[in-house]
């Protein structure tokens, strides 16, 4: 199992729409770690060639991350809110799609690679049957033990467990109500969750910005850790100017739908400040609605209009390159455990 090879327990998260590119992926894999090519929003085509160059820059193993397609919104659970939004924003159209969902599954049978993970869903077990037969372990991203259940039934190799604390979307299979006051639950007590009904691997994801906290999901039984804010400011990330400017400052962040149409944590700005309260759950339509506003906030390097997502630990990034970033965490994780172990 490609976990037990790893000579890292460092996973790269995969951050799509630009910060994970070839090279981030291969440096994270060539470090020892394992990194993951970001198929969202990509074309099938946009995916080979980057696998393809991500081959070109390593020998070494690593996977690719889909999203699982969702149910279409009606638009009238959303015209208010664009409305809203348009009398003040360039905006687009309010598209649904499958993110190329069977196109690229068609590839990754035809050019296998190490693993392919999932966010936002689980593949039916005749998808996850399908590149088991070509060699490939699939990783479900979940947010709770019933979508792990769920996952581990449909033939899950390991499970990616996904913490609040987490940048970018959160990955659950559902998006909740916009209304809905549950709490998302944090990554300790999901591990905790996920190891009491379930044997699978787990991958820890969410707000891991130093070795001690690769220690402490370690500790709480994960196999490796997934890391991807920390690896925002990286010189071999493709991160968008005002976002990188962005990480690493004192700014707290929070949990939005105003981007996108579904939960995810951010940078706080005006825009999430302004409009959080009001945005529907409706992903990936609002997505395409807000792409020209975000668009020109980072043309024109404005931060207070543009998606900066973030984990919980931003402030901790340190800027160093992917390599180096694995290798610190990798031995400041070892004492970690030394000390706790000493003490």
């Amino acid at each position: 199992m490609v976990l037990e090879s790893l000579r890292v327990p460092i996973v790269a998260a995969p951050m799509a729409g630009g910060p994970t590119t070839a090279e981030l992926t291969a440096a994270v894999s060539a470090a020892g770690g394992f990194g993951q090519v970001a198929a969202g929003y990509l074309t099938a085509q946009a995916l080979a060639e980057q696998i393809a160059a991500t081959r070109a820059a390593t020998a070494a193993p690593f996977g690719v991350n889909l999203f699982a397609p969702g149910p279409v919104t009606e638009p009238a659970d959303y015209a208010g809110y664009l409305a809203e939004l348009g009398a003040r924003f360039p905006l687009g159209s309010p598209t649904h799609d499958t993110d190329a969902w069977a196109e690229k599954l068609d590839l990754l049978v035809a050019d296998p690679v190490a693993v392919v993970s999932t966010t936002f869903g689980c593949p039916s077990a005749v998808e996850v049957d399908r590149l088991h037969a070509v060699g490939t372990e699939v990783w479900v991203t979940v947010t709770s033990p019933t979508e792990a259940l769920i996952a581990v039934d449909a033939g899950a190799d390991a499970l990616i467990a996904q913490g609040a604390e987490a940048g970018g979307h959160r990955a659950g299979f559902h998006d909740v109500p916009a209304d809905d006051p549950v709490d998302p639950l944090a990554l300790l007590p999901l591990l905790q969750l996920l190891t009491a009904v379930t044997d699978r691997p787990l991958v820890a994801a969410g707000g891991i910005a130093t070795g001690a906290g690769v220690a402490a999901v370690l500790a709480a039984g994960a196999r490796a850790a997934q890391i991807g804010t920390a690896l925002l400011r990286c010189a071999e990330a493709g991160t968008n100017a005002v976002h990188r400017a962005a990480i690493g400052s004192a700014e707290p962040t929070m949990l939005t739908r105003a981007f996108t149409g579904r939960r995810a944590r951010g940078i706080r700005n005006r825009f999430l400040v302004e409009h959080s309260a009001d945005a529907p759950a409706a992903y990936p339509e609002i997505h395409y609605a807000t792409a020209p506003l975000r668009a020109a906030a980072r043309a024109a390097g404005n931060p207070d209009e543009v998606n900066l997502w973030a984990g919980q630990a931003h402030s901790l990034s340190t800027g160093q390159s992917a390599s180096e970033l694995v290798s610190d965490l990798a031995a400041d994780a070892k004492s970690a455990l030394r000390k706790a172990l000493s003490e």
